[in-house]
This record gives C-alpha cells, sequence and structure tokens, in this order.
C-alpha cells in the first residue's frame, strides 16, 4: 500500500454537491483540504443536451441508474429487493450533474414533524437555525428564485437571481390553480437566469437532468471546486475508499482507497464523509474493524437504516392550445404546496409538493402517451401518429413529490456476493413504499387531474406512480441521542468525534421538498462548525 501522502487537514470522500459545498467553505478557511472522488471530471461538451440523439444517450450512457449506465466509475447496486431504483451520478460535481435544478427549501413544518402529527421524529435543528445557511448557499450555486412565496415565512432572504419567466405550460396549469384557489409559485431553480460567477446564462434547451452543456446549471464542478482548488484544495480522481481508518483511540485518520488496481492511503486530521445516502453507509459497513464490528459510527444500529426516497408520480394533460413543452428550464415552471402539510381527514399523513417540467422530447412524449393506455390498439402506424401529432407541443405534466416517512425495516446492506471492479461488495437495497406513502400520492395525483381539466384540459390522465427520485435520503440520520442516531446536530457521528457527515443521508425525515437545497445549507452548517472549533477539535493520529 502507498503511504506516502501528506497529511490533510480534512479529507472530504466524495467531490458531489455536498462535498464541494465543504470543500470550498473549509480551503477558504485555509484548511489543506483533500477529496477522494471515485468518478472524474466532466467535460460539457461530452454532455448530451445539445444533440440529436440526446434521449437514446439519457438512456444508457447518461442514464441516472448506475446499473443501466455500467460506467466504470460506478459500483453495482443490488435492488432486487426494492421496488425502486437508486439514481445517482459518480464524478466531480455528484448527481448534480444530472439534477433537474429544482431548488427549493423544506418548510419549518418539516422539522417538527413529531411535534406535529406525531409520526417519525423531530430534527435536533430548526428551519430558523438553518434558514441563514440556506441563503448562503442560494448565493454560492447561483438559485433564480422570486422572493415573497407564501408557503415561507414571510422573512424569507431573497435568492440572488429572480425566478426565470414562466413557460406557456407553467402558465396554463396556473390558470388552473386560480380556478381551484389552490397555491402555486414560480419555479425556483439553480439555475442561472444571467451570467453569474462561473455560471453562463440558462439557453432553456430543457435537458438540465442530461448534464447541462452551457455550464448554467449550478453544480459543484462549476461553482464550487474551481474556487476550493485556487486555495489549496486537492481533487484526487478515480479514488475508490474501500475503509476509513482509526487510530488507537477510535479517531479518524486517513481513508484507504483504490485508483488503477492499487491500494494506497491518504492520512488526515478529520475526515468527512459525502458519498451520497448509498455510498456513505457502504463505506461506513465496509470500515468494520475490531473496535467497530458493526461497522463505524454504527453502535446505535442505524448505519443504512430508515432509507427514505422521494418516489414521485406524474400526471399528464392534453391542451388544445401549442404550448412549447419542450422549453427549459428543466427544473420547475411553476410549484405547489397546496397539499404539503398533514391533514387526517385524507386518510394519511404528511403530503406533497408538486412542480411542472417540460417534456423534453418524443421519446419522453411515448412514455406519457403509451401511460394513458398500455394494452391500447392505437399505439401503432397511422393512429399512433395521429396520438403523437396531438399531444407534442400540446401537453403539461405534474410532478408529485410526496414525503416518505423513515422506517427501520427500508435499509441499505452490503451484498455478500455482489462486488464493484475492484471488489468491494456491493450495496444491497431493501425498501418498500409504505401504505401512507402509496395513499399521499394517489391523492395528490387525483387532485392533479383535478387541476389540468380546471385549466382547460381536453383529457388528463395518471403516467406514472413511485418513480425513482434520485433523491437518497436518511440511511445515518441525525439526533441528539447517541441511542437512537448516528450523527449530532452538526452532523458529527455520535461514536468518532473527527468523522463527520454532509449528505442527505443525515436527513431525520425526507420531507416534501426537492433535497438539494436543504442538503447544501446542512454542509455549509457543518463546514462552518468545523471552522469555528478548529481549536478543539479532536484529531486523528
Amino acid at each position: 500500500m502507498d503511504k506516502s501522502r501528506n497529511l490533510a487537514d480534512v479529507l472530504i470522500i466524495g467531490g458531489g454537491t455536498s462535498g464541494g459545498v465543504a470543500g470550498k467553505h473549509l480551503a477558504e478557511a485555509g484548511f489543506h483540504v483533500v477529496c477522494l472522488e471515485q468518478g472524474t471530471w466532466v467535460n460539457p461538451s461530452d454532455m448530451p443536451g445539445n444533440r440529436p440523439e440526446y434521449e437514446l444517450l439519457g438512456a444508457k450512457q447518461w442514464s441516472p441508474n448506475p446499473n443501466v449506465r455500467g460506467s466504470q466509475y460506478d459500483y453495482p447496486i443490488n435492488d432486487s429487493d426494492a421496488d425502486t431504483q437508486m439514481w445517482m451520478y459518480s464524478a466531480v460535481g455528484g448527481t448534480s450533474l444530472i439534477w433537474a435544478g429544482c431548488w427549493i427549501r423544506a418548510l419549518p413544518s418539516d422539522f417538527r414533524v413529531r411535534t406535529l402529527d406525531g409520526v417519525a421524529d423531530d430534527w435536533p435543528i430548526t428551519y430558523e437555525e438553518l434558514s441563514p445557511y440556506y441563503d448562503a448557499v442560494a448565493r454560492e450555486i447561483g438559485a433564480a428564485v422570486l422572493p415573497g412565496n407564501t408557503a415561507y415565512p414571510a422573512n424569507t432572504s431573497p435568492a440572488p437571481m429572480t425566478a426565470h419567466s414562466i413557460n406557456k405550460t407553467g402558465r396554463k396549469v396556473a390558470e388552473g390553480m386560480n380556478r381551484l384557489g389552490w397555491h402555486w409559485w414560480p419555479g425556483c431553480n439553480g439555475i442561472a437566469t444571467r451570467e453569474y460567477g462561473s455560471l453562463k446564462q440558462c439557453q432553456r434547451l430543457g435537458v438540465c437532468r442530461m448534464g447541462c452543456p452551457e455550464n448554467a446549471k449550478g453544480t459543484t464542478d462549476v461553482t464550487h471546486w474551481p474556487i476550493a482548488m485556487k486555495h489549496g484544495a486537492e481533487v484526487i480522481t478515480r479514488a475508490r475508499v474501500s475503509r476509513i481508518t482509526v487510530d488507537e483511540k477510535g479517531r479518524a485518520n486517513g481513508a484507504v482507497y483504490i485508483q488503477d488496481g492499487k491500494e494506497h492511503f491518504q492520512p488526515a486530521s478529520v475526515v468527512v464523509l459525502a458519498a451520497n445516502g448509498v455510498g456513505t453507509p457502504r463505506i461506513l459497513l465496509m470500515s468494520q474493524s475490531s473496535r467497530f464490528p458493526e461497522g463505524l459510527a454504527n453502535s446505535s444500529g442505524l448505519v443504512g437504516k430508515r432509507l427514505m426516497t422521494h418516489p414521485y408520480g406524474t400526471s399528464v394533460g392534453i391542451y388544445d392550445d401549442p404550448l412549447d413543452d419542450w422549453l427549459g428550464p428543466n427544473g420547475e415552471q411553476i410549484q405547489s404546496m397546496q397539499f404539503y402539510e398533514t391533514d387526517t381527514s385524507r386518510g394519511f399523513v404528511r403530503g406533497a409538493k408538486w412542480h411542472t417540467m417540460p417534456m423534453t422530447g418524443p421519446l419522453a412524449m411515448i412514455g406519457r402517451v403509451r401511460g394513458e393506455n398500455p394494452l391500447s390498439s392505437d399505439l401503432w402506424g397511422s393512429e399512433f401518429c395521429k396520438k403523437m401529432e396531438d399531444s407534442c407541443n400540446h401537453m403539461v405534466e405534474w410532478v408529485i413529490m410526496p414525503e416518505d416517512l423513515p422506517e427501520e425495516t427500508n435499509y441499505v446492506a452490503l451484498d455478500p456476493q455482489l462486488k464493484d471492479s475492484d471488489g468491494l461488495p456491493a450495496p444491497k437495497i431493501h425498501y418498500y413504499q409504505s401504505e401512507n406513502t402509496r395513499r399521499l400520492v394517489d391523492f395528490n395525483l387525483q387532485r392533479s387531474i383535478e387541476c389540468h381539466l380546471a385549466a382547460g384540459a381536453t383529457k388528463a390522465w395518471v403516467t406514472n406512480r413511485g418513480n425513482p427520485s434520485g433523491h437518497i435520503i436518511g440511511t445515518t440520520k441525525m439526533g441528539n441521542d447517541p441511542k437512537t442516531s448516528v450523527v449530532d446536530k452538526f452532523g458529527r457521528t455520535h461514536d468518532v468525534p473527527n468523522l463527520y457527515i454532509v449528505d442527505a443521508s443525515v436527513f431525520t425525515t425526507a420531507t416534501a421538498a426537492n433535497i438539494t437545497a436543504t442538503t447544501l445549507a446542512l454542509a455549509k452548517r457543518t463546514a462552518t462548525y468545523l471552522v469555528k472549533h478548529a481549536r478543539g477539535q479532536e484529531v486523528g493520529a
């Protein structure tokens, strides 16, 4: 094993969204930061969004599912005991490269679910405590948000850019929301409406989920890592971490990683995990030792447990008016929190956030049309062409993002047989949607049909239930009690005082909001804490 590398003040495992935020903040504060990223840098010119075959590339080379993509930088995932897939991307910038761009805060109630609704657990922090960090990362990422959203506290700070103009599709369903008296707001996106720092102005290609070829989307390979590197941070790519090591006192002192088939050791005083809700528990479980026989930082037995996702549903409406339904940005055109809070008369607890998105292209359109009636005889020949002609440029889609409550029966484990290309155990996913989640999604889908019809749709139907969302949440729970949580309110593991976690695995509950803004706000808060308390920080030997 190569042990020649210099000691890092902070070792970050994972160069994606949260790792980028932590790396920039710590490097700017003068720490020697080293990041181990199992993927590599992606050239924007390699992204498929400006190519005619972009949908075909998005179904294979740029698929969000690593089992389909099959990149050398991915690890396989056994999802045979799950009713959804785990979407992620291994690269500098991480899954933000294939992120749609939705930039939305959780609501104050999300942090008090146990108090308000008697389910799950309250977070050990409040919305008000996290709010300054939401503000900070919005400025860093280049968020575009119209201030004054009535779903949020009145004193919410404005984002650095105002929202994108609302497309015809968004305006059309907004008419239906108005007729029904339901809440809606212009889309909130981490996509620049003008040149901003290292970001270019959005060209509204509508392909954000397959990478932005214009560098207009706030991905950390553009917004954060270049700044961190100017301040001395090192990003080591193609580095797959096999285990975090500890000294004789049980403090983290570095990580072993494999690069080009060879083992290397990176020593560090502090270790920060940012490997997502599957990768982080996988590494902790692989870091088992005589001191930590059940996996590192796992005295609670909760590492990998309480896996949550956002298994979203979709509905579409067909309208007579031409709607330019392909036009971006892809994140969201309008959004709604009308059915976000609990109303027990509906037969479930918690709620959902809605948003509209572009159709992207003809292959996506075929999927929506097929969803209306998969066995219909008009999916072939001239009848199919007529159906597509009626649909293209005339369709609007509502996406229903449900809160998914934590259950210990949903978890990430190490697969006893499946290995990655370096011989490390692959993760095995155990996950099935609860009855509460199913009822929640069905209720909101039916309301979305009502909105389509109120907006003037000639017909509307549900296209999907329980789609994978790429939001992997909750597998290293945040809490005050070491017996019932993995990390404290600053992301520090209870068992290892110099090991921190900054990705969405620390979420106490999933919320019903897209997770990126909250994940980055938490990462910023943890990095700020590390800087402030550096003098008293225990370090590895």
